[in-house]
């Protein structure tokens, strides 16, 4: 046995103080502070002293482009499942805009067998939809296989964009899977292109791409997605939230329907778009980041739980392809590493409780996706689990990425990742992965 003794445990119910007992692989018990265990004078006993840290469940990030296969000179699944344990996040789900992109059973089972013994992390992956592969993939999601279905109602990385009518009503019509959707209008986007070509030329800002990518292009998107969704009952999580109005529409209608839930990620509640004169491509991301007002929309929403999950959307490219100009420059940002530590600066400059977090940042991501015995801090559950020491800085200067750099490298960021338990082991401390090898399994998910 191993006890975590005189912690602060904090849940998506509850903050406290006291004892983890932790057998084998699992959580055996916990006790309020003062409660002794009945094992911890036990000769075998381990006991790690942890006061003044704070233990959360380990990470559970639904929304990762670890870029394997046909990328892989950004990132791998072994790099970025390594710097994601180093951040704390001890699951992952990746997305499926890869090349080839996994649209297709084959393409699933290939990603499965890159991952195995390659992972640091325990993984699962979403499968994509296209115009024409819902017959296909539907198995996929009801034997286990995959977590979710990605619908890119925009275009993006990998330009996997569904833009038939008939096609987004035949998958929105599926209430047994979650339907996880990209929302920009196309033709928006494609009309705030050729009104900056018309006003730059080919020297486009990246102050520009806010009005590119823009706030409408996001609303209308989003507001057809949940039409859709209200017309069937759909089990719709949209994706990277960043606009104040986006959230009023997302709460307004999971009063109709109770399924809807909204994602954001730590860069929207980070950034803004005052920080386009400052990082220039290396913020350039889709959706846009948006105003001050938004991310101050999106922070409340984080507090009062209209936002349900964060997804780090970590999506590394070459910093070299990030210093080109904005037409070359590709969209998205390495920041998986960083997202916990985001998270806790953020609740703590917006007054937003640690409860909400912790339920962000694991626990309503292993509900959605009905992750079968993870992401929570109760007894019986497995022993995932990271110690943060809410005091120190964490250190943004020597990112594990493949690509070498991150956005957040000159910020200053308090909650620096201690210790991190992996199904009961501990494999990381102070910065340094412990293991001799990967040792991730695939998520199992227990199906409504």
């Amino acid at each position: 046995m191993i006890y975590l003794t005189d912690v602060t445990i904090i849940t998506g119910d509850a903050i406290r103080e006291g004892t983890v007992g932790l057998d084998h692989d699992r959580i055996a018990g916990i006790w309020a502070d003062g409660d002794v265990p009945t094992g911890l004078a036990a000769p075998d006993a381990a006991i790690i002293p942890l006061k003044g840290m704070w233990l959360f469940a380990g990470g559970i990030d639904a929304h990762v482009h670890f870029r394997e296969p046909g990328l892989t000179d950004k990132a791998d699944f072994a790099s970025e499942s390594r710097a994601a344990l180093l951040g704390g996040v001890t699951s992952v789900i990746d997305m499926p805009n890869t090349n080839p992109p996994t649209t297709s059973r084959e393409r699933l089972e290939e990603k499965l067998r890159m991952a195995s013994g390659r992972s640091w992390v325990h993984y699962g992956f979403h499968i994509g939809a296209t115009n024409d592969n819902l017959d296909e993939i539907l198995p996929c999601i009801q034997d286990g296989s995959a977590a979710g279905i990605k619908v890119f109602m925009g275009s993006s990385t990998g330009n996997m964009l569904v833009d038939r009518d008939e096609t987004l009503e035949r998958i929105f019509r599926v209430t047994d899977a979650e339907i996880l959707v990209h929302c920009e209008d196309e033709t928006l986007v494609r009309q705030g292109l050729e009104q900056a070509r018309e006003r730059y030329g080919e020297n486009i800002p990246f102050s520009a791409h806010p009005s590119i990518r823009s706030r409408e292009a996001c609303i209308r998107s989003t507001e057809k997605a949940l039409g859709m969704a209200l017309r069937h009952g759909t089990r719709l999580h949209v994706l990277h939230v960043t606009t104040a109005e986006e959230i009023r529409m997302i709460s307004a209608a999971k009063e109709k329907n109770p399924f809807l839930l909204a994602e954001t990620s730590a860069n929207y509640l980070w950034f803004c778009d005052k920080d386009y004169d400052r990082l220039g491509g290396k913020l350039k991301c889709n959706p846009a980041v948006k105003t001050e007002a938004d991310r101050s929309a999106l922070r409340k929403a984080l507090a009062d739980g209209s936002i349900d999950t964060i997804g780090s959307d970590h999506a590394p490219h070459r910093e070299e392809e990030k210093d080109r100009p904005y037409l070359s420059c590709p969209s998205g940002m390495p920041s998986i590493q960083q997202s916990l530590p985001v998270l806790l600066t953020v609740a703590a400059e917006a007054d937003i409780p640690l409860t909400r977090i912790a339920r962000a940042f694991s626990e309503k991501t292993a509900k959605v996706f009905g992750i079968r015995d993870r992401g929570r801090i109760a007894p019986g559950y497995k022993a995932d689990l990271v110690v943060i020491d809410p005091t120190a800085k964490a250190d943004t200067s020597h990112p594990a990425y493949k690509c070498g750099w991150t956005p957040y490298r000159d910020e200053t960021l308090t909650g620096a990742v201690r210790m991190v338990f992996l199904d009961g082991k501990m494999v990381v401390r102070d910065g340094r992965i412990l293991s001799e090898r990967p040792e991730g399994q695939p998520l199992q998910y227990d199906r409504r």
